[in-house]
Parts: structure tokens; C-alpha cells; sequence
């Protein structure tokens, strides 16, 4: 049974036409949450002793950060189950968690130069902490580019599938950057294991906000698993008569013959 379900998942029409009835709950949810931890973070969280209001970017930083390196793995997985169970979505949802990961990561080096800044006294440091995810930033735009090198779009797939699963191994060099070697950056300031050092009124809508980010990544990467589906899916009968419904709305029951009403 849970090997059926598992292959079931795979399919690109029943995780389209299952994803419908999520994105309302999940848009609301999402501006809900980011709406909520904005202004918790900016209007109500108390000043920094040292830093001042500057901190406060933590808000948008950190938790494009942690959605960055878990988008990673997100993208590293999905392209392992494609290459090692054959599927179709698994590929799609690696394409599609790519540029979602690159942008994550692009905003998280901005908002840390602009942190850096008036925290550090310059916008950029070779900081390993910094260093690692600059290269996290070009293995996404890696793997996005060399899914498009290839005109066979499976050899595409299979190529980004195993530059994203090499790529892993920078995953925990960032995590533990700040151990491991010299680093501007501080220690993690939410553990999940032991007391956090961050005070309960910043903590709390930096956790709502980070709830909010992902929240926001699922959304977006629904959309975009979506899109790409109806994308390669384009030839098949069942796409062709979701357009043909959604291009005459007023006669669903209307028989399907190739893609036009008859």
C-alpha cells in the first residue's frame, strides 16, 4: 500500500489536480503569517542593546537563509528519487526548486552586506560562513544552468540531478562554518537543542517569520511544480482537456475529442 501510494505521488496528473484544493488554504496562511511576523519584528520587538534597530533585518535574513539551504536539499533529493526510481516529478520539482533556491540565497547574501555593514563595518568579507553560501548561490545557478546545456531533456535532468546531490556536501560546511573555523559571523543564536540566546521577545516573530518563509516556499513551489507539469505535460489528453474546460468554462461536460469540444 505504501509502496502504491509512493508511485502515486510520482504522477504528474494526480499531484496537480491534488495541489488544487491547497494553494487558497496556503495563500491565506502564508500572508496570515508574513503579514503577523513583519509587524511583530519591526513594530514591536524591542531595539537591540548593540546593534540598535539595524538587527532587525534578522526578519527577512535568516529565514531566507534557512529556506536556502533547505530548498538545497529539497532540489538534492527530488533529483536522487528521479535517478534512482526513474519518476517524472521528481525531476520537475528539481527544476522547479532551483530558482526559488537561488533567489532565497541572493536575497540572504544582500540582507547579510547590508547587516554586515553598519554591524562589521564593511559590506563584504571573506568570511567562510559568507564564502559558502556565495558558492551555494552559483551551484544553484549551476545546476540551472546545465539542466538547459543539454536539447534531451532527460540528459538535462539526470546532469543537474547529480551536480545538485554532489553539491550536498557544501550544505554542512555552511551549518558549520562558524565552528570550524574563524568566522565574523556568530553562533547560531536559535538551537534547537539547549537554551537559545536570543531573548523570547525577538525570538518569536523571528520564528514566525520563519514559519512564514516556509509557508511561502511551499506556495511558490507548488506553483511552480504546476506549471512545470502542465509544461511537459502539454501533449497529453488530460492537459488538453483541463484547457479545453478552462477555455470554455461553460461546457465542462462537453465531450473531449484531441483537446476540442465537438
Amino acid at each position: 500500500m505504501a509502496w502504491q501510494w509512493f508511485h502515486r505521488l510520482g504522477s504528474p496528473r494526480w499531484f496537480y489536480e491534488k495541489t488544487q484544493a491547497w494553494l487558497p488554504w496556503l495563500t491565506v496562511i502564508t500572508l496570515m503569517l508574513l503579514i503577523v511576523g513583519t509587524v511583530w519584528g519591526l513594530a514591536f520587538a524591542p531595539a537591540d542593546a548593540k546593534q540598535g534597530n539595524s538587527y532587525r533585518i534578522i526578519y527577512i535574513h535568516v529565514p531566507a537563509a534557512f529556506l536556502a539551504l533547505a530548498g538545497y536539499y529539497i532540489m538534492a533529493i527530488s533529483g536522487a528519487v528521479g535517478l534512482i526510481w526513474k519518476m517524472k516529478l521528481p525531476y520537475m520539482v528539481m527544476k522547479s526548486a532551483a530558482p526559488i533556491g537561488a533567489a532565497l540565497t541572493f536575497i540572504s547574501l544582500v540582507t547579510g552586506s547590508i547587516w554586515g555593514k553598519p554591524t562589521w563595518g564593511t559590506w563584504w568579507e571573506w568570511d567562510a560562513r559568507i564564502t559558502s553560501m556565495l558558492i551555494l548561490f552559483f551551484l544553484y545557478l549551476g545546476i540551472m544552468a546545465l539542466q538547459q546545456a543539454f536539447h534531451s531533456r532527460d540528459t538535462g535532468d539526470k546532469a543537474g540531478a547529480i551536480l545538485a546531490l554532489v553539491g550536498t556536501v557544501n550544505i554542512p560546511i555552511i551549518y558549520k562554518s562558524v565552528d570550524w573555523w574563524y568566522t565574523l559571523h556568530q553562533p547560531a543564536s536559535i538551537k534547537f537543542v539547549g537554551e537559545s540566546t536570543i531573548h523570547a521577545s525577538m525570538l518569536y516573530p523571528l520564528l514566525t517569520m520563519v514559519i512564514a518563509f516556509y509557508c511561502f516556499y511551499a506556495l511558490v513551489l507548488l506553483l511552480y511544480i504546476r506549471a512545470e507539469i502542465l509544461r511537459r505535460e502539454s501533449r497529453t489528453q488530460w492537459v488538453n482537456d483541463l484547457v479545453a474546460q478552462a477555455t470554455w468554462p461553460d461546457n465542462k461536460d462537453m465531450p473531449i475529442k484531441g483537446g476540442s469540444p465537438v
